[in-house]
């Protein structure tokens, strides 16, 4: 029997909010093939113009589970640094999990920086376990946010 199961993360950063959303989310999929090469072989807009009902793909290096996956922008608020998207080709969908969706919220915090919330739910198809999968989805989402961040760091004019 499928179930629904999900999972949250709570990411701090010293950049500010509005800085961080744009080139981790909005952005990730122009630099995730330059800050992240070694898992991001390539990633493209499929349809759309990166509003709501957008899908891009990332095509993954060797060194992940599945070559590709396509997400679809489900909700965006740019202004309150706030999206979600749901998985809508490979990344597991059919072979592990049915659907998958990330709600992603980039808050101020004090001192001037964010923090980054995420909430990921994901329905699994019958007779799949992901404890271990849990674990490197968590690790990935924070590696890409603290990619964006070290960029953004090393390049203060950027995404101002």
């Amino acid at each position: 029997m499928a179930y629904t199961n999900s999972w949250k993360l709570e990411i701090a950063s010293p950049v500010a909010a509005p800085r961080l959303f744009r080139p981790a989310v909005m952005d990730w999929h122009t630099l995730a093939p330059k800050l992240a090469s070694h898992v991001v072989a390539s990633a493209h807009p499929v349809d759309g113009d990166g509003n709501v009902g957008s899908v891009r793909q990332f095509s993954f290096t060797s060194g992940m589970p599945f070559g590709f996956m396509k997400e679809r922008l489900e909700f965006l608020d740019a202004d309150k640094c706030e999206c979600k998207s749901t998985l809508v080709e490979g990344g597991g969908i059919g072979v592990a999990i049915e659907t998958a969706t990330s709600h992603i919220k980039v808050e101020p915090a004090a001192g001037g920086g964010s923090v980054v919330k995420v909430d990921s739910t994901y329905k699994l198809l019958p007779g799949v376990d992901v404890k271990d999968e849990i674990v490197k989805a968590k690790e990935s989402v924070t590696a890409i946010f603290k990619a964006a961040e070290a960029y953004l760091v090393a390049n203060p004019d950027a995404y101002n």
